[in-house]
Order: C-alpha cells, then structure tokens, then sequence
C-alpha cells in the first residue's frame, strides 16, 4: 500500500517515548513532520527518524501537502480545537484521549469529521492489544457465565504541581487522564453503558487526585456491578476483573504493557487458571498505527470511533455529576 505520512503537532514526552517511535515502525506509516518551535525537542524525534521535517508552527504542519494524516499530543484543553483544524485542512486525525472535555463537544468532531471525508478518532490503544480483544472474545462466548461484577483499578503517583496533570488549565486529573481507561475499558470489552453509578472524589488544586466510582453498568445480556478507582496520588497498580457465575476473567496489566509489566489475561474456571495468555513485546501503539492506516487504504473495519469515544465522555461526565 502508498505509504501515510504522518505529523505530531506538539514535542510531548509520550510522542516522543511511544507514539512517534510507533508511527515510525508502523507498517504502511512514516514519521515525515513535527510541529515545534524548540530545535532541542526536535532533535530527539529526529534522533530516530533521521528525515524529519520541523515547522515551527501547527498551522504550518497543517497547510504541509505532503502530511495525509496527523497525531495530537496537546493538552486535554486543546484536543478539540486542534483535531477540527487538522480536519478543516484535509488530514485524518489521531488525537489523545480524552479527545474532549464533555461529550457535546464531540458532536462537533462528528460533524466536522463527516463534512470533511477525513477520519478522525481518539488515541484509544487498548482496544488494538489482542489481549482485549481476548477478553472481550470470552465474554461475548460466556466463558465466565453470566457477567456479574467488574471491577478496575489504575494508579500512579504523579504529586509534580508543574506537571500537565495537575493543572486544572490543561484539563488535568485522574479521571480524564485515566479514568478514560477504566470506564472505556469495560464498555469496550462488555459491550456495556452505565446504568447507575455514584463517585467518590478527592481533588488538589482543582483536580481530582482520586476518583472512586460504584453502580452498575448494563448490556445485551442484562446488568452488572461496577467499581473502579483511579488515582495520581497512589503506588502503581493496574488490574481489571470480570467476575462471572461460572468463573473469572483477569487482566494484570491492562493499559500500559511493556511498561507496567508483561500483558497476560488468564481465563478463570473451578477455582484455577483454565487458560493464560501471555503477550511479550505486543505494542499497541505499533497496532494503533497500522489499524488506522488499513482503515484508510483498505476500508478495514476500526474497533474505536468517535461515537465510541463519545460514549465513554458521556459516561465521564455522569461519573462527575453522580458525586456523592
């Protein structure tokens, strides 16, 4: 297939350390521009892609003939605005998540992406690793029975005032930075929407440092329980669970493999592993990358869209509204 050149607008530590690299070894992809003003930031993309062109502005990135698409890796604040410009320019988009700070903003995403016959999408990885996929395979087959409890926890400590995180100006805080994954995680894997939820929240400076959320979520098949704490204030830890009548599905490393620990999701039956499925040097971003590039060339089908991503700001926005 013709090969997408890609640019990022913006030097941000996570393009540089995951998505660049990942444009950069994506089948079908090349890393072709980045839009920053700091020759220093630069340097350190051009470090692996040799070629690089640097504008010295977005908009300049953005009237480059040669760029067919590109990732966003602003602040949560920007992502809206930038992501309706890349697509009023002609390119399809790759934005960060959460792509928005409240679902009726996405509406405009919508149709501004429809308008333009781009596609545009969230940065919404996990659901290209095939251990998602996996789970969400043996839910949909009744591995466990009848779905009846998930539960999800993700935490770092990040307590840095400076950092973009914490900065109630750059939409900073653990549900939008995080909570993003545990709620989108399950209505990925499940097939599910929130029902009826009630959150507990802990804030500094404006931002929410701990976020715990209970209710019950609810698909085809009928309506579970759900629980999920995310925090910048704790020790590392990642796990999501799906508790079933007949048996478990378990997660131990959901969202950032390769980094936390090595991805494994382990199928339990009669009180013992039935089934452990181990995914070494899987990069989801790599998976990302290509996904959306088939997308584009080959019409293959795309597991995230902006309905998709609408529909875990939606639940964002309820987790925030339902606080006790």
């Amino acid at each position: 297939m013709d090969v997408m050149n890609w640019g990022i607008l913006g030097a941000a530590n996570f393009a540089r350390q995951h998505m660049g690299p990942a444009i950069h070894a994506a089948r079908g992809a090349r890393l072709a521009a980045l839009a920053t003003s700091s020759a220093e930031k630069a340097q350190n993309f051009i470090n692996f892609a040799p070629d690089l062109k640097v504008h010295d502005s977005y908009d300049a990135l953005l009237a480059d003939p040669e760029i067919e698409a590109v990732y966003i890796p602003l602040p949560n604040t920007l992502h809206v605005e930038w992501t309706a410009k890349a697509l009023a320019a002609g390119k399809h988009v790759l934005c960060e998540k959460p792509i928005a700070m409240q679902a009726d903003d996405i509406d405009t995403l919508i149709a501004a992406r429809d308008a333009s016959g781009k596609f545009a999408t969230e940065a919404y990885m996990i659901v290209h690793h095939p251990q998602w996929q996996l789970a969400r395979q043996w839910l949909d087959e009744g591995q466990i029975g009848e779905l009846r409890h998930a539960d999800v926890v993700f935490s770092f400590n990040n307590s840095d005032p400076e950092n973009i995180r914490n900065k109630p100006e750059t939409g900073g805080g653990s549900i939008p930075d995080i909570g993003v994954y545990a709620y989108s995680s399950v209505r990925y894997a499940a097939r599910a929407e929130p029902r009826d939820l009630r959150a507990i929240i802990h804030r500094e400076n404006a931002v929410d440092t701990f976020t715990q959320v209970t209710g019950a979520m609810e698909n085809a098949k009928g309506a579970f329980t759900y629980s999920a704490i995310t925090s910048t204030r704790l020790h590392p830890r990642q796990e999501v669970t799906f508790q079933g009548s007949d048996g478990l599905i378990r997660l131990n490393c959901p969202f950032n493999p390769n980094v936390f620990d090595q991805a494994e999701v382990t199928l339990i039956r009669a009180g013992k592993p039935d089934c452990v499925q181990r995914f070494p040097g899987v990069n989801h971003y790599v998976l990302q990358v290509e996904s959306f590039v088939r997308h584009i060339r080959e019409g293959a089908p795309y597991p995230w869209t902006l309905e998709d991503a609408r529909g875990t700001q939606a639940m964002i926005d309820l987790v925030r509204a339902s606080e006790i």
